[in-house]
């Protein structure tokens, strides 16, 4: 096989390669700038706005926000949260997913339109708020997961992937003697995992941003999620009013809190991505082939 080295061909891959980085660095960039800013001190990005490397390295803004064990509490509630919402969002999604994409299904498409009708219309803040408080929910950690249980777009998504699999699989397996929970749980499942580690994914990161369901229906500041406290903790930081000072023994710089704040509520969705990476596009991608 001759490799094409034409003039085109070469100027293609360099501009190609040019465009890539440029878009790469602009990706990058304002990440580095973060994670050196909250290592840096207020005076400094003051001075400078736009800091890459610190010349005066600092953790106050670390240690101002881990000067109590509330910033502890608030990660664990979050991890719970996130773990346990994930977990129940994935097993109604997969199962509505499956029901859904069989073809035998009675009255499928009825029950798809109203999913899908939830998708453009819903009951508004108050009447959600009043589900929530005369269901008992209030000052619970499952109001900020079952209002969310099932994402209306990752569950077609799902059901889509489900559709893309060969019909054979499933006629080989009720030869086998499978019913329909055998074959969802022994043949689908394990043949769809890049889809299912995607949408886990995308639950995760739901679940893990909590903020505003968390505002509306969690008084008790012992349940608060990470998002609502490092909220709480800028507030302070910026010099604003603010009745449940825990952290006033230690001054806070203001600038660097922020960016402290934006490092702490990313870094663990980060670490978590690259053991999802090899199956997020694949997942994606292969779940929007066929409806």
């Amino acid at each position: 096989m001759v490799e094409d080295k034409s003039l085109g061909s070469r100027i293609f891959n360099i501009t190609n390669i040019f465009l890539l980085t440029i878009i790469a660095l602009v990706t990058v960039l304002p990440f580095i700038h973060v994670i050196a800013s909250s290592f840096t001190t207020s005076a400094e990005l003051a001075e400078k706005q736009f800091v890459l490397f610190p010349t005066e390295w600092s953790l106050a803004a670390y240690k101002y926000i881990f000067s109590t064990d509330t910033i502890f509490r608030s990660l664990l509630v979050s991890i719970a949260v996130t773990a346990g919402g994930t977990v129940w969002s994935m097993f109604l999604s997969v199962l509505t997913a499956y029901g859904l994409s069989r073809k035998d299904l009675v009255g499928r498409r009825g029950i798809m339109f109203f999913f899908v009708f939830t998708m453009l219309f819903n009951g508004g803040m108050i009447p959600t708020f009043l589900v929530v408080k005369y269901t008992g929910l209030l000052d619970s950690l499952l109001s900020l997961i079952i209002p969310v249980s099932i994402n209306v777009f990752n569950m077609i998504i799902l059901k889509s992937f489900f559709q893309a699999l060969p019909d054979s699989l499933e006629d080989a397996a009720k030869i086998d003697g499978c019913n329909d929970f055998g074959i969802l749980f022994r043949i689908i499942i394990p043949c769809s995992m890049p889809a299912i580690a995607t949408i886990s994914l995308f639950y995760a990161v739901t679940y893990w941003n909590t903020y505003m369901h968390a505002i509306l229906y969690i008084n008790n500041s012992d349940l608060w999620p990470v998002q609502v406290l490092l909220r709480q903790i800028v507030v302070l930081a910026s010099g604003l009013s603010y009745d449940g000072s825990e952290f006033t023994d230690v001054p806070p710089p203001e600038l660097t809190v922020k960016m402290a704040v934006i490092v702490v509520a990313t870094i663990p969705v980060l670490l978590v991505y690259p053991f999802l990476q090899k199956h997020f596009t694949k997942g994606a991608l292969l779940g929007s082939i066929k409806e």
